[in-house]
């Protein structure tokens, strides 16, 4: 393999295809040390291969957030709140509820964003159809059952933006059957399906203070983009005005559109977030008492972002951040709440109130 004298950044896409590369690409980073000499990406894992530590950094690349699409100009930047200046905010979205059901149907896959109507629906198909015939059996992972791992899936998908357990997404996927996958079966799906880059939940957040005595520590359900979501449900955008959630049903609290665009707001606050050099989790107290969307940490404190399908915010919509900041104190470094809505504006309790078209990096 002949790369060393290649012109750099080189980019070696699906480098686990020929898993060689990357002890290469290791030797020729300790010969010569040169920041973004060589960019390796890939969709599937791979076990048997030096850690790359001290010579190589893992970045998480997810699907296109709203700015990337093209269809929105943020004007409140996540880097600025995470600093602690609480800026004052400004801009308006002509984006309506319809705009966002849109792009939760469209996806933030680049190479899908110019397809429509049936073929979109056609790639996206094929998209899943090939994670489970083919991505799987890679990791080596036997899919005896092609039609229960896609079950599984389209419960899961079911349960976004939710704590569910693992018993009641199994549940879910074999309802109206006797039968049901072993624990240790769909725990495969959860592990492989997660290296995979396809699921990817929100841990809770387990904070190093004594500020909090019951919280829970189950993770919170998303699909690498909410487009797959809607199409494992097999959900339109009439579907989801109409809240027509289909036959696949989590019971919880919420709307699987609430859901959704939690979902869609959770790709842009990872995102965002991961550039500001900030992790992302969420917060839950044992029997749902209190709850926080997304709980984004860095050095200089916590930002607690809730996530509300509706164009307007009342006090009720806040007490969960006002309980956060009475348990924390000045480690709260601002609130938000992400909306449909037209306006970014602070209200006169100081949250944030900002629609997702407006949130930027």
């Amino acid at each position: 393999m002949v790369i060393a004298d290649d012109e750099p950044p080189l980019l070696i896409d699906e480098w686990q295809l020929v898993p060689e590369v990357w002890n290469t690409v290791r030797d020729l980073v300790d010969q010569e040390l040169v920041p973004g000499r060589f960019i390796l990406t890939g969709s599937a894992p791979v076990k048997e291969t030096h850690s790359g530590a001290a010579r190589m950094t893992n970045v998480r690349v997810r699907p296109l957030t709203l700015p990337e699409r093209g269809i929105c100009s943020p004007t409140v930047s996540m880097r600025t709140i995470l600093a602690g200046q609480s800026p004052k905010l400004t801009g308006r979205s002509s984006l309506t509820l319809a705009d966002y059901v849109d792009e939760i149907i469209s996806g933030g896959f680049p190479g899908m964003r110019h397809l429509v109507g049936r073929a979109h629906t056609a790639q996206m198909n094929g998209y899943l159809e090939r994670i489970v015939d083919h991505d799987l059996a890679e990791t080596g992972f036997t899919v005896r059952r092609p039609a229960a791992v896609r079950a599984w899936m389209a419960a899961y998908a079911a349960a976004t933006g939710s704590t569910a357990s693992w018993e009641k997404i199994r549940n879910a996927a074999t309802a109206g059957y006797d039968a049901k996958p072993a624990k240790e079966t769909t725990a495969a799906y959860v592990e492989l399906l997660t290296a995979l880059r396809i699921i990817d939940p929100i841990e809770a957040w387990i904070p190093s203070s004594n500020h909090f005595s019951r919280l829970g520590s189950a993770p919170k359900h998303y699909l690498a983009d909410p487009a797959l979501a809607a199409r494992l449900l097999k959900r339109t955008k009439d579907h989801l005005l109409k809240g027509d959630e289909g036959p696949v049903r989590i019971p919880g609290d919420g709307t699987l559109l609430g859901g959704l665009f939690e979902s869609l707001a959770a790709l842009s606050v990872r995102t965002f977030a991961q550039a500001a050099g900030a992790e992302v989790f969420h917060l839950r107290e044992h029997g749902g008492a209190h709850e926080v969307d997304f709980i984004v940490e860095n050095q200089t404190g916590v930002l607690g972002i809730e996530v509300k399908l509706a164009g307007a915010v009342d006090d009720k919509d806040v007490r969960h951040l006002a309980w956060l900041r009475e348990r924390i104190g000045n480690r709260l470094v601002d609130s938000m709440i992400i909306t449909t809505g037209p306006q970014a504006y602070r209200r006169p309790d100081g949250v944030a109130v900002v629609p997702l078209a407006l949130l930027g990096a």
